[in-house]
């Protein structure tokens, strides 16, 4: 397994690269076993997992945070599930508040920023299913989240690893930067989406949200969703407030579990500003920076035989933290590298 990506021949394109795993991968190689979660405030969230739980529950786990509006069918999800499930490890999609197909009973929603959903499952996780060796994987919006749980959790963190991809460290930069040329295709892909969530929430629990279907639906930027809806109902003044609270970045340093991060240059997503000063990483977190790769794409290989290289670089790194014995100490792994990795 390379740790260095190269782009599929031809395909270097940062826009190709993000759209790409959609065409190569349209449907899951497994069905997932489906689970409620009940949560404390009377909410839910359910859980996709690799297999019965109650009986892998011996099983190295793999927790995925998908991104915005995404869930196992995006396919850096159930592509990623498969890999674990290949490698004999039990994998988990926890889809945030509303991301399942049913809309979630509480006037609120998930963010950037909410650790608590997740806090809760993995405290959940461990009391029901034992303590095994687990890891978990965070794609952009969920990224940031998994990076703001473990800076609050520190080592109390429920986790022995955990790897980002494509996070948006700084919200309000990478906020400006989707309304930007052709990354505006995708501001309007994630709104159409948001929208017909948010108006699926409006219609089955009416005033759940603080907005009309009209003033929902006039909506054209991802940052009027963010003001009206996102910031109002989860207590920030404006979506500049949210954006500046729940920004990740600032809070790198404060982790303690071994963390790999992963940025493409290209990404239409992402702005400068999510890339973190190397100096101020600690030991623990391993940056790796590529020069393509777009936004949660990182597609390789040929076009006879692409490769979809998070499938191979995810597992191979976790390997180490997820496949050791019980009396095997963590320290025995390889120490991390705070550099950016050349590819």
């Amino acid at each position: 397994m390379s740790k260095h990506f190269s782009p599929l021949n031809g395909a270097s394109n940062p826009h190709l690269q993000t759209l790409l795993p959609r065409l190569l991968r349209r449907h899951p190689k497994l069905q997932p076993y489906w689970q409620r979660l009940n949560l404390p405030d009377d909410d839910f969230v359910d859980l996709a997992w690799s297999e019965d739980p109650a009986t892998a529950s011996h099983k190295p786990r793999l927790v995925i945070f998908h991104g915005l509006e995404g869930g196992f069918n995006s396919p850096y999800a159930h592509g990623l599930i498969s890999a674990c499930k290949e490698k004999g490890w039990l994998g988990v999609v926890m889809h945030f508040r509303g991301c399942s197909g049913e809309p979630n009973r509480q006037q609120r929603i998930y963010h950037s920023g909410e650790t608590s959903d997740a806090r809760y499952f993995l405290d959940w996780l461990t009391s029901t299913y034992g303590n095994v060796p687990t890891a978990a994987v965070g794609y952009s919006l969920g990224g940031n989240m998994l990076a703001c749980y473990l800076a609050e959790e520190r080592e109390n963190a429920r986790l022995d690893a955990a790897v980002i991809v494509s996070a948006p460290f700084m919200l309000e930069a990478c906020s400006k930067r989707i309304e930007q040329g052709f990354s505006q295709v995708y501001q309007h892909y994630l709104l159409s989406k948001l929208k017909n969530n948010a108006t699926r929430k409006l219609l089955h629990y009416p005033n759940s949200l603080p907005l009309s279907l009209a003033q929902l639906n006039s909506m054209k930027k991802l940052r009027e969703f963010d003001n009206a809806i996102t910031a109002k109902i989860h207590g920030f003044k404006d979506a500049d407030d949210y954006y500046r609270q729940c920004s990740a970045l600032p809070h790198l340093p404060n982790i303690t579990k071994p963390l790999l991060i992963i940025h493409a240059k290209d990404d239409p997503f992402m702005a400068p500003e999510v890339i973190p000063e190397l100096a101020l990483l600690p030991p623990n977190i391993e940056y790796q920076l590529t020069e393509h790769g777009g936004h949660v794409g990182f597609v390789g290989g040929s076009l006879k035989k692409p490769e979809m290289w998070l499938e191979k670089r995810i597992p191979g790194w976790l390997t180490p933290y997820l496949e050791h014995s019980s009396t095997k100490k963590l320290s025995s792994v390889p120490p991390l590298s705070h550099t950016i990795v050349p590819t």
